[in-house]
């Protein structure tokens, strides 16, 4: 059976402040739990093996029905409320829409 094609592919490419790796991780782990709410889901989550503060900690890619769903999964109240917890541990976030491409 093939894959249902999402309305919205999002990844999501996130820098730690330093030494607030772990904490990222479970700001994100709260907040991604959120996504079913809005009819999204992870794809994938990854993180990187190697120090280093140039590049992200952790990329994603995220499915959501379309803009609706994301723009009430962004101002979800649960999700607001941690927001104190977002600037302790985020020094960036960088997030665009993207399409699968074919395997070459």
């Amino acid at each position: 059976m093939a894959e249902e094609t999402p309305g919205l592919t999002l990844t999501v490419l996130l820098w730690a402040v330093p030494g607030r790796e772990d904490e990222l991780a479970r700001y994100e782990d709260a907040v991604l739990a959120l996504l079913p709410r809005y009819g999204g889901r992870v794809r994938e989550r990854v993180r990187r093996r190697e120090a280093d503060p140039d590049q992200p900690l952790e990329v994603q890619v995220i499915d959501l029905p379309d803009t609706d769903a994301l723009e009430g999964f962004l101002v979800d109240p649960e999700r607001v409320s941690m927001t104190a917890v977002r600037d302790r541990c985020v020094a960036r976030t960088q997030m665009f829409e993207v399409t699968r491409a074919a395997a070459g």
